[in-house]
């Protein structure tokens, strides 16, 4: 149904710091970047290597509003191993926990997942169904 989604960010840097890190464990990359320094307009999108852009982060200076309660993004991990690692880069790149990495019984007997809040306050849940 989706082709992609973006998020505004109020500091390229940082975000993008922070989304290389945390992508990196589920296998995702910069596919491309429009990164011109001093131009309002810039961004970046990730995706798998190789493949397009899914998600992308466009600079919005102090404009940027991340949605609020209720709304949070949730992308695929290839394992649970994949789940605690992208966890702990988030955290190590300024984002903020909202869930420590584990099963969630209630979604189903092996959804297993974590969620993070961005350092622009976008709420993200990495997830697998993967029995190990």
């Amino acid at each position: 149904m989706l082709h992609h989604i973006s998020f505004g960010v109020s500091d390229m840097k940082r975000a993008a710091a922070f989304y290389d890190a945390a992508f990196a464990p589920l296998g995702y990359v910069r596919v491309w970047e429009d990164l011109n320094p001093g131009d309002p307009d810039q961004a970046i999108g990730y995706g798998p290597a190789g493949g397009g852009d899914k998600f992308a982060i466009k600079l919005r200076g102090k404009e940027a509003r991340a949605p609020g309660s209720g709304f949070h993004l949730a992308f695929a991990a290839p394992s649970r191993d994949a789940v605690v690692r992208f966890h702990e880069a988030a955290l190590a790149h300024g984002g903020t926990d909202n869930g420590p990495p584990g099963l969630r019984p209630h979604y189903g007997p092996s959804y297993f997942a974590a969620f993070v809040v961005d350092p622009d306050g976008h709420r993200i849940e990495v997830v697998t169904k993967a029995a190990e």
